[in-house]
């Protein structure tokens, strides 16, 4: 067996306190970029968002065409309703939506004419305001 002196143990104890204090350190330092590298992420979700976005609206522009060639009809009193809401609306309006190919987008595109309509007072949707509500 190997003789354990008091000197021996102090200076193991020492260097395990060193290794001890270097690891703490290298830790901070860990910790630090883990917290900077979240607040990046963060940034990036926000960015990829806002250019998702960006583009959605940009493809819905596209694919509304600004007229749709049909005969102009007459409004009647009662009229069409945007699909799946109580808001009147033109037969134009119908048209647009309908040409909307992606059922989901459809939907977000009608609940937010929907709600912009009812937050203004709007009586009965046309292709103005449609376009004007339906950007994201």
């Amino acid at each position: 067996m190997t003789n354990i002196t008091q000197e021996g143990i102090e200076s193991r104890l020492q260097a395990l306190e060193d290794r001890l204090a270097r690891l703490e350190t290298l830790l901070l330092g860990l910790s630090e970029k883990i917290e900077h590298h979240q607040l990046n992420t963060a940034q990036a979700a926000e960015s990829l968002q806002q250019w998702v976005t960006d583009y959605v609206s940009l493809r819905l522009q596209q694919l509304v065409p600004e007229t749709c060639e049909h005969e102009d009809e007459p409004e009647d009193t009662g009229g069409p309703y945007l699909p799946n809401t109580t808001i009147p609306c033109t037969e134009e309006v119908v048209h647009r939506v309908g040409r909307i190919p992606i059922p989901f987008v459809r939907q977000m595109v009608v609940q937010k004419v929907a709600q912009q309509a009812r937050a203004e007072g709007v009586e009965r949707v046309d292709i103005p305001f449609f376009e004007r509500a339906a950007t994201f």
